[in-house]
């Protein structure tokens, strides 16, 4: 009987880290945006031409790494980090789910003057 059940336990635990990255976190510094993906590394955010930075990480609506060159073509609502420089640093595709959590600004002016409340992954407004 054991030999029957260890299979099916096997898959079972091998499907919960999956199941348990439905809800991603994001911090304070992510701002929400659309963008278009061209040619890497050029992507137009917001309707303005932009860079992704070297070592950019582009996450998609599972949460698994994509490859900026797959995703040309494509447009996308993401939440977004950019380096020092200013270029994209962290992306991630947002989930119907994501998209529906409202306010979340758009502009760094924005996010310094809301409040975030990280363990609720809500923004409000002053």
């Amino acid at each position: 009987m054991l030999r029957s059940v260890l299979p099916v336990l096997c898959v079972l635990f091998v499907s919960l880290p999956v199941a348990a990255q439905n809800i991603r976190n994001f911090n304070d510094k992510a701002l929400r945006g659309e963008i278009t993906f061209q040619q890497p590394p050029n992507v137009v955010l917001n309707d303005t031409p932009m860079r992704l930075a070297p070592g950019a990480r582009i996450r998609g609506e599972d949460n698994l790494l994509k490859m900026s060159g797959t995703l040309a073509g494509q447009r996308r609502v993401v939440n977004y980090t950019l380096d020092l420089n200013g270029q994209l640093l962290d992306v991630w595709v947002l989930t119907p789910q994501e998209r529906a959590r409202n306010p979340w600004p758009t502009t760094p002016a924005q996010a310094q003057s809301w409040a975030f409340d990280v363990n609720a992954q809500r923004w409000t407004k002053p």
